[in-house]
């Protein structure tokens, strides 16, 4: 018997034998390839070659009623290969293996109705969380949807005969109050930060006074960092992500890539006292910031719980690390930030991101501003 999610068998004459699916055939009939190996390891990554190089999931006629959303789902998969990021991809596999397949799969294509996906969008939204406890956010059953959509776009533009309508279907997100640092709660965790820096302590510090994103921070090399030019360069990332080679040691890798969008590759001048800092630690060129070691590098899951540690011992309410990028943001429009100038060094497409994402004002700014109301105006 195979391995949950694989066709890898054994056979009676001791070698081991894969199945994948090669073409869809006439009348949506799926026609299989096989491979042969002498031991089990082999036989899955002769079957990861087959992906790799885009021989199964081919469509030779168009799927009919009797496809299985399943397959749409494995097709479709394979058509992105090319033209995402790997981490998109990753994400993509791993909500359909882990949310959409298991419910949906076993459907022929054309028997999937609007009235079955929108139960199936509640029941997630309800209980979909894989531990028990719950639904899952707004946020994640919304990426289910749309690859849902455009899956069946996908299965449509090849002939399916698709029944459901799903265009009117959305997600209701919850607006979600941002949590950003107090003046004061932002004075105590520099405290804490100056004291004993380390290449940690230089890390956190650099993302308040930068806004640069967790990951964009992990991926730093010195060479990204002219200290004379007082200038940050961001043009890598760094994330963990699932792996989704089926001959993978591992369930998860990390990558470094290019930022999420062209935008996020930008320059930003750095503060006078964040350069007087980073002058003590400044290493080759070729070393990670964090680490000062070229093959080194420190992952965004170990400086998160440093920031935890560091939040803990400044005695203020708990934050995640994403909270030092709206705290940036709401201190540059404090101090008289041009909205434009902080959307470029944030890295956004255009400001209304900035305006609606990232700029929180404070109590104490409102009041300021109140204040400056007088009888006369």
């Amino acid at each position: 018997m195979s391995k949950k999610g694989e066709n890898i068998y054994k056979r009676k004459d001791g070698r081991w034998e894969g199945r994948y699916v090669r073409v869809y055939g006439e009348n949506g009939k799926t026609k299989y390839g096989y491979i042969y190996a002498a031991t089990y390891r082999e036989a899955k990554q002769k079957l990861e070659e087959k992906k790799c190089h885009g021989e199964n999931l081919q469509v030779e006629s168009a799927p009919n009623c009797n496809t299985r959303y399943s397959e749409i789902l494995d097709a479709w998969l394979c058509s992105l290969c090319i033209s995402v990021k790997e981490s998109t991809y990753a994400r993509y596999f791993r909500l359909i293996e882990t949310h959409i397949r298991p419910f949906l799969g076993k459907y022929p294509i054309c028997k999937i109705s609007t009235q079955l996906i929108e139960g199936f969008i509640r029941n997630q939204l309800d209980s979909g969380r894989l531990d028990g406890k719950g639904g899952l956010s707004p946020k994640t059953v919304t990426d289910i949807l749309t690859i849902i959509k455009s899956s069946m776009e996908y299965a449509r533009y090849n002939g399916c005969d698709i029944i459901c309508d799903l265009r009117k279907l959305t997600i209701r997100k919850n607006d979600k109050e941002m949590r950003v640092l107090t003046q004061t709660e932002q004075s105590a965790l520099v405290n804490v930060l100056l004291t004993d820096t380390d290449r940690y302590k230089f890390g956190v510090l650099l993302s308040l006074y930068t806004g640069i994103r967790i990951g964009e921070l992990c991926a730093l090399r010195w060479e990204d960092i002219s200290l004379p030019d007082s200038r940050l360069k961001v043009r890598k990332t760094m994330q963990r992500i699932q792996n989704t080679s089926i001959i993978a040691a591992t369930k998860t890798k990390v990558v470094i890539t290019e930022p999420k969008s062209q935008c996020s590759m930008r320059d930003i001048p750095l503060p006078r006292f964040i350069v007087e800092i980073a002058e003590r630690f400044a290493d080759s060129p070729n070393a990670f910031v964090l680490s000062g070691d070229k093959n080194k590098y420190v992952e965004p899951r170990t400086m998160q719980n440093h920031f935890k540690a560091y939040i803990k011992e400044s005695r203020i309410e708990d934050a995640n690390y994403h909270a030092l990028r709206h705290t940036f943001a709401t201190r540059c429009i404090e101090v008289g930030f041009d909205i434009k100038t902080l959307s470029e060094i944030l890295g956004h497409a255009n400001v209304n991101i900035t305006l609606n994402r990232y700029v929180h004002s404070s109590f104490d700014l409102k009041c300021a501003n109140m204040n400056k109301l007088s009888l006369s105006a």
